[in-house]
């Protein structure tokens, strides 16, 4: 037999030097290879058909089926690991699962933390404001956010419900982007609460939850030159007026610290922005997180299932953005706690007095609240 030419290990045939396939270190000819071996989808390497560890979906070695895919622990079916899906509760991700059996599990009301379907925006603009409302202490339950959103959604399709990994055994409900006027005229925010508080969720006392309200960029300013300025000018009175901001946010110090972190005072907005953006460190922990490409989000508020606290941030946020519209760097900068205070309220934000004057905020006597939930 011509010495250059390699004996298949499968076959016996003769096989030219150019045409043959190694399994590890093993010569295979062209026939044998088609027929009895396999490249992994994962490494591209080759290997016999039976080690195959692959599903029909995908052929896959050993080595990659182990450290890159997992099988759905209620259909079998395998899946890279970037596609498998896991309850919360699941803190050891022992429980993978498609999609479809991760639906069928835990409800179509109850959405993974990473569901972010496409806004709806209720109300005319040009301001929006989208809550996501953290409740603790009841159970990641499917039939609870059903409940939850049958409420809500009564009118419109205002919510959707969350789990959230940073809460023990809860839920996160948030809103699609909705006016001001929306969230008290028509969004169905007392029964909602009510409901939640029926079934023994917490939020203000369960320790672990906050209150977060997004705001569109673009009702922020006509470019992004402009929205950057009236940031720059929110971002000053939230540094400016930290000890109040911290009173009205109920939240202590370390809480602050840990979710939604001051940026620190500067001597006008542009210079805070800047460290805000590029030296801060704070990424989204931050008091106003400004990672959002679309949005800006305010997180320092301490979650609530009381209607009048709840309204009252909304009416807070939406009135700091409306100061920072309206106003110049130079009169925010001139302005004390009481001056802002007056232009924050007004007759139409009943609910924003009440709040204040609960939290010693307001230029009036205080009056007696009722406990937080």
């Amino acid at each position: 037999m011509d010495e250059t030419m390699i004996t298949c290990s499968c076959c016996g045939a003769a096989v030219h030097p150019d045409d043959i396939v190694y399994v590890g270190d093993e010569p295979v000819c062209p026939d044998c290879a088609e027929a009895e071996t396999f490249v992994c989808d994962h490494c591209g390497f080759r290997f016999w058909n039976g080690d195959n560890m692959g599903d029909g979906r995908f052929d896959l070695c050993e080595s990659c089926r182990d450290e890159y895919y997992v099988a759905c622990s209620e259909c079998g079916r395998l899946l890279r690991n970037s596609e498998a899906y896991y309850e919360d509760s699941d803190e050891e991700g022992e429980a993978p699962c498609c999609e479809s059996c991760y639906r069928r599990k835990v409800g179509d009301a109850l959405h993974p933390y990473s569901y972010k379907p496409a806004p709806i925006f209720y109300g005319s603009g040009p301001l929006f404001l989208g809550v996501e409302l953290e409740v603790d202490g009841a159970g990641k339950s499917a039939a609870n956010a059903k409940a939850i959103q049958d409420i809500m959604n009564r009118r419109a399709e205002y919510v959707y419900i969350k789990t959230d990994g940073s809460l023990d055994d809860g839920l996160e409900v948030v809103t699609h982007p909705c006016t001001l006027d929306e969230h008290i005229a028509r969004l169905p925010w007392k029964e909602g609460l009510e409901a939640i508080r029926a079934m023994h969720y917490y939020s203000h006392n369960a320790g672990t939850c906050g209150l977060h309200i997004h705001v569109n960029r673009d009702g922020l300013g006509r470019n992004s030159a402009a929205q950057d300025e009236t940031i720059g000018k929110i971002l000053y009175l939230f540094e400016r007026f930290w000890q109040e901001v911290l009173r009205f946010s109920r939240r202590t110090e370390s809480q602050m610290n840990h979710w939604a972190a001051r940026y620190g005072y500067k001597n006008s907005g542009k210079e805070i922005l800047e460290h805000a953006k590029y030296d801060s460190g704070n990424g989204r922990y931050a008091c106003v997180n400004l990672t959002n490409y679309d949005t800006i989000e305010f997180r320092a508020f301490r979650g609530t299932l009381k209607y009048n606290t709840l309204i009252a941030t909304l009416q807070f946020v939406a009135r700091i953005c409306k100061v920072a519209l309206s106003m110049s760097e130079e009169g925010i900068q001139a302005l004390g706690w009481p001056q802002l205070v007056l232009l924050l309220t007004d007759r139409s934000t009943p609910e924003l007095i009440q709040y204040l004057k609960e939290r010693r905020l307001y230029i009036n006597e205080p009056v007696a609240a009722e406990g937080e939930v």
